[in-house]
């Protein structure tokens, strides 16, 4: 099957080509590289010893995209391109609603026009907002979004459900909870632009030296230790459930939505001791005010990707730790 990848130079599209090649795969990328850089395609390669069709274009826009279908004929779209950070996503609402619902409207009429009916959407857990109660379930109601960025995710997931509805597209939602990690080969891994919105690459370049602390968003939350609880998963874990979302749609279809995650939460103190341990480095780190848009708690229930898919994640808190580190050191030198 030949799969295009939209926003695949990106963090975790670049883990999912290197799982979709060695699963015997074709890939095609799609990118305009707004928050990665060309010499990830490189190391792709260079991991997989296979070639990927590269785009550069805005997903946005219809003209090139459609070019992209004519040139490449996919069978099937993984779409992860848009923006994604909840902190500037509260400071600059706009510019989210506009990029990540018009690469999502341009792609789904140019699938159609293009009769490829298999789409896996790149959710998260923040369409769950505040939820109900944990561990955050699939058939949960989603409460108000608590950022922007999570607004644009829900709408983006009623739009492919309602457009599943219509009887030509089948698709498979993927809410992703806290990836981090990096490929074991440390060619690949995060590497965001700027002082980083996430916490294991902003971990990550304190451990290497590039800032001189770690900023924690609060000590107050109702928490084990003040501070806010996520589910992190390994990234190559987050991969692997896309090929298997791919071999979901063998025997089926309408839409199905899963959570990716491993149903376990960590405060960002604990994460900051497991780096300490599985890597004998300090972590200075000052306490600060709480960032606008984050919650107390999330953590997920992965049952029915267990049970559905066949996936459940296999890499632990210390693989997370340890291969993080690995490739911000190569990223250092």
């Amino acid at each position: 099957m030949n799969v295009l990848l939209t926003g695949g130079a990106g963090y975790i599209g670049s883990h999912i080509a290197v799982e979709l090649l060695e699963s015997g795969y074709d890939v095609v990328i799609a990118d305009n590289f707004s928050n990665s850089d060309k010499g990830v395609i490189t190391a792709i390669e260079k991991i997989t010893g296979k070639r990927i069709d590269l785009f550069e274009i805005d997903v946005a826009d219809k003209v090139k995209l459609n070019e992209v279908f004519e040139q490449t004929k996919p069978e099937a779209v993984i779409h992860l391109a848009g923006f994604k950070a909840v902190g500037e996503s509260v400071s600059k609402p706009l510019m989210y609603y506009r990029n990540n619902i018009d690469c999502t409207l341009s792609l789904l009429e140019i699938m159609e026009a293009h009769n490829v009916n298999k789409l896996v959407f790149s959710s998260s857990a923040t369409v769950y907002g505040i939820g109900e109660r944990l561990p955050y379930t699939e058939e949960m109601l989603l409460g108000e979004a608590s950022n922007p960025y999570g607004a644009t995710k829900q709408m983006i997931e009623r739009i492919i459900m309602d457009t599943v509805s219509c009887g030509w597209l089948s698709a498979v939602i993927l809410r992703y909870f806290n990836p981090v990690g990096a490929h074991q080969s440390a060619l690949i891994g995060e590497k965001p632009q700027g002082i980083p919105n996430n916490l294991m690459p902003y971990i990550m370049q304190v451990a290497n030296g590039s800032l001189p602390e770690l900023r924690v968003y609060g000590n107050d939350y109702p928490t084990r230790d003040g501070t806010g609880v996520r589910d992190y998963i390994h990234v190559m874990d987050l991969a692997k459930g896309h090929v298997d979302a791919l071999k979901y749609f063998q025997d089926n279809d309408g839409v199905e939505v899963f959570n990716l995650g491993t149903g376990v939460g960590y405060s960002v103190l604990e994460i900051v001791a497991a780096f300490e341990k599985a890597n004998g480095v300090k972590i200075p780190y000052s306490i600060v005010g709480r960032r606008d848009g984050d919650l107390a708690e999330v953590y997920a229930d992965v049952k029915k990707a267990k049970n559905l898919l066949g996936w459940n994640a296999k890499l632990t808190i210390e693989d997370m730790c340890k291969d993080s580190y690995a490739f911000a050191l190569i990223e250092k030198t």
